[in-house]
């Protein structure tokens, strides 16, 4: 017995050699999966430790992610089902905090999965009497929550921010909006498009109906066979088109694919495999209901690396965008690089195709039709002028979606962007001249021609929650307004020379879809009325149309002489 024991000493150490001390024996050494596990333990014990973590959606996620990795991994460990249902009481908890339904969502989706795959464990009717005790979201939420939100140091525009919700809270309290009620039925998501170049893509996901969504961003994890890290979007009450492909190669240097599928009966997941990346944004428009998707290369223009710092509300409710941390570079910095550097103008037609924006004074005439004559004037003029390249987002009559004529912008790499409409309103005797940035409504017409060109709702308009993240960190708006104060300076100056009545509107900001995600100096010019008698005739006239480009010409050829080198 003496010989027996020695020889089987030195196995068993080399076995433990081997396999780096991580085999399941009766004599107290740990299985993986149960490694794993303690791993999970560890993290949630930090996270309950800290009232910081607990604040941030990241962190939960973190936690959870590592629970579910026993499973996922080791499917036959006895520590699966306890890794399931330790995931799911962290997405319960999540829900809570966050007022999001679709954790509640994935925490049912869990315990079922556990009560059917392991009906011999002792997790089973834990996880049956806390399933029975969930109430699944299936659609909008109707309950108010009060987000979590993460205290900082307020800027000109928080404090801008804070009145105009201050302002919105009070009109509410006079007259009350009806709270949504959750939609029969799940929305089909009906189209997934890109645009790219190799520093910038733009992903949209359309819809029929609007829905809430989250997303979360996952690590690579090679051991899964996944070598990419994964950006995902959850679409509630919702099902997946029969024309939106499994699998869309982007295959671009920032993202290898986007992949769609029904990750839950009620739930559509759509996932961008993510070869490299140094930030992303995600919001959404209204009129049809789309989700924006904005991906950035390190070292472009779209800034530094996102914080890890998200709030709870950030990957809950659509509306909130992804943190984005900026420099505090001075303005007149800013401005220095960009007017030197202008090589390139995308010029943007509002309208066109089937969306012929505003009806004329005079029959038969429309505003898609107007403004893609002066595009096409601007172009020549400015090409002419000032030598740089200009491009047009539409050279026909072809209508294209708001969102994209921003990706087209952004993935030609403008340095600037110029979007031209018409005004238009119903009393006939309005005139004048007016050049828009992005920024906050500051008055009740703005919000109407917010409304009228982004073809939505006032009601839509005024709830600003999903754009305040960017209003707040976009570097682009000093140059933008510099930009459009010249601009309009300009062409009042250059029309009073011609023409007579000609009333300067003046610089003016509203939450323009188009403009947004723009990333760089974007401004949108009313060149006139087109409802009015006098302003509209002048529009359909040639010489009116040259007119105001040379203007525009005017304004873009002073803003770049201003900081012309040889004066410094």
């Amino acid at each position: 017995m003496a010989k027996l024991k020695i020889f089987i000493l030195p196995l068993y150490l080399i076995i433990i050699i081997f396999t780096g001390g991580c085999i399941l024996t009766t004599n107290g050494f740990s299985s993986p999966a149960k490694q794993k596990y303690l791993m999970a333990d560890a993290c949630y014990k930090t996270l309950r430790n800290s009232s910081l973590k607990q604040k941030k959606a990241a962190e939960w996620l973190n936690c959870i992610s590592k629970y579910e990795s026993v499973y996922r991994l080791h499917p036959d460990s006895s520590w699966a089902p306890a890794g399931m249902y330790k995931a799911a009481r962290l997405y319960l908890t999540l829900s809570k905090l966050s007022g999001k339904g679709i954790y509640k969502n994935q925490a049912s989706d869990l315990l079922a999965r556990l009560r059917n795959k392991y009906p011999g464990s002792a997790y089973k009717p834990r996880a049956e009497s806390l399933l029975n005790s969930i109430k699944v979201t299936p659609g909008l939420s109707t309950k108010k929550i009060k987000h979590i939100r993460s205290k900082k140091r307020l800027t000109k525009n928080d404090v801008l921010i804070r009145k105009f919700i201050q302002r919105k809270k009070k009109l509410l309290a006079i007259n009350p909006v009806p709270e949504k009620t959750s939609s029969r039925g799940d929305v089909t998501i009906t189209d997934l498009r890109f645009w790219s170049n190799p520093e910038y893509t733009r992903i949209v996901i359309n819809a029929d109906g609007e829905r809430d969504y989250s997303h979360r961003l996952l690590k690579k994890d090679p051991d899964i066979n996944k070598p990419f890290q994964r950006l995902y979007i959850d679409i509630e009450q919702s099902k997946l088109g029969k024309e939106i492909a499994d699998h869309t190669q982007i295959n671009d240097d920032l993202l290898n694919q986007a992949r769609a599928g029904q990750y839950l009966p009620h739930t559509v997941r759509v996932v961008i495999d993510i070869k490299s990346f140094g930030n992303y944004k995600i919001f959404s428009l209204k009129d049809p209901f789309r989700i924006v998707i904005d991906v950035w290369g390190k070292g472009s223009n779209g800034g530094p690396a996102p914080s890890s710092d998200r709030n709870v509300a950030d990957s809950g409710k659509s509306k909130k965008l992804s943190r984005i941390t900026t420099d505090n570079l001075r303005s007149s910095d800013i401005t220095r690089q960009f007017a030197l550097s202008v090589k390139k103008i995308v010029i943007d037609p509002g309208h066109g195709g089937s969306d012929p924006g505003a009806p004329g004074y005079y029959k038969n005439v429309w505003e898609k039709d107007i403004v893609l004559k002066l595009a096409k004037k601007l172009a020549v003029t400015l090409r002419n002028r000032l030598n740089c390249t200009v491009l047009l987002t539409r050279s026909t009559d072809k209508k294209l979606t708001l969102e994209e004529r921003t990706a087209i912008a952004n993935t030609k790499r403008a340095d600037l962007f110029i979007s031209l409409h018409c005004n238009a309103a119903k009393n006939k005797r309005l005139k004048g001249i007016e050049t828009y940035i992005l920024n906050l409504a500051t008055d009740e017409q703005a919000i109407a021609v917010a409304a009228r060109e982004n073809a939505t709702s006032k009601k839509n308009i005024s709830d600003l929650e999903y754009i305040l993240s960017d209003l707040m960190k976009n570097a682009k708006i000093e140059e933008s307004t510099r930009l459009a104060d010249i601009v309009q300076n300009s062409l009042v100056r250059g029309l009073k020379k011609k023409y007579s009545g000609i009333k300067n509107l003046g610089v003016k900001q509203a939450p323009f879809y188009v403009l947004l995600g723009a990333r760089m100096p974007s401004i949108l010019i009313e060149t006139s009325f087109i409802s009015n008698k006098t302003e509209g005739k002048r529009l359909m006239s040639d010489s009116y149309q040259t007119a105001v480009s040379n203007a525009i010409t005017d304004g873009v050829e002073k803003y770049i002489n201003a900081t012309n080198p040889k004066q410094l």
